[in-house]
Formats: structure tokens, C-alpha cells, sequence
């Protein structure tokens, strides 16, 4: 047996339908935060969108910024570059992004990577030599 792979649906939707919405009409499928945040930011999204196709058709790379826009339907198989503060994050849109922020994609701090207790942390290194 060949297993088929599962197409996404988000809300009743494919992802076919959902790009062929504008962006005020995918808002009516989000939830009230982010409804409200993709609204209120639409000339942000928008303008983001157009500029990110111009560089896709050229060949380049989009970083950005932008942390607090909303991820939206014509955005899925972008691969878009975030910055965290430090370097800038690849990652590909994909649908199960939809409705969240770019910068859930890009954590801002680094997994703490604990070692062994240095000479003098503990008890039975107090009166070791330090050279």
C-alpha cells in the first residue's frame, strides 16, 4: 500500500483557495489577535508581499526585519531570511505557519549549553590550585 500524503486544510480551506483570497478576506478566518494585528498592519503586509515577489523574480535573497507580520497565504513557499538580533534565521513558509508571527520563526535567545563546574564553583575544587 502507497501511503498519499495528506493535504493541509486550514479552516476548510486548501491552500489553493486561501492564495486566491486578498489578505482582508483570509483576516476573517484568523483569530481575533492576529485578525486584528493583520488589519491594522495591511499596508505593512501588503507592500512586504509585492517587494518579496520583485526579489524572488530577480534571484535574491529577502531578509528582513520584520518580526511582527502576520503569515499569510501568498507567503507559503517563501523562503525568507528573519532577523533574531544577532544573524538572520532561514526559514521556509510553509502552511502550518498561517496566522503566526515571523518572529516565532527566529528566537531571539540561544539554548543555554551548561558545562562541567569550573575550578573553585565546588566544594571539592575549593583548594585546588588555580594554575
Amino acid at each position: 500500500m502507497i501511503a498519499k500524503k495528506k493535504e493541509f486544510i486550514y479552516k476548510g480551506k486548501t491552500i489553493k483557495e486561501l492564495q486566491e483570497l486578498e489578505v482582508r478576506e483570509f483576516a476573517k478566518y484568523l483569530r481575533s489577535r492576529q485578525r486584528r494585528t493583520l488589519l491594522r498592519n495591511f499596508q505593512k503586509i501588503e507592500g512586504f508581499i509585492n517587494r518579496a515577489k520583485a526579489k524572488l523574480e530577480k534571484g535574491k535573497s529577502i531578509r528582513t526585519h520584520f518580526r511582527d507580520l502576520v503569515v499569510v497565504p501568498s507567503m507559503v513557499g517563501m523562503k525568507i531570511s528573519i532577523y533574531d538580533g544577532h544573524n538572520f534565521v532561514p526559514v521556509e513558509i510553509t502552511g502550518e505557519m498561517l496566522g503566526h508571527k515571523f518572529g516565532e520563526f527566529a528566537p531571539t535567545r540561544q539554548r543555554i549549553k551548561h558545562s562541567k563546574a569550573g575550578v573553585g564553583a565546588t566544594k571539592g575544587t575549593k583548594h585546588k590550585s588555580k594554575k
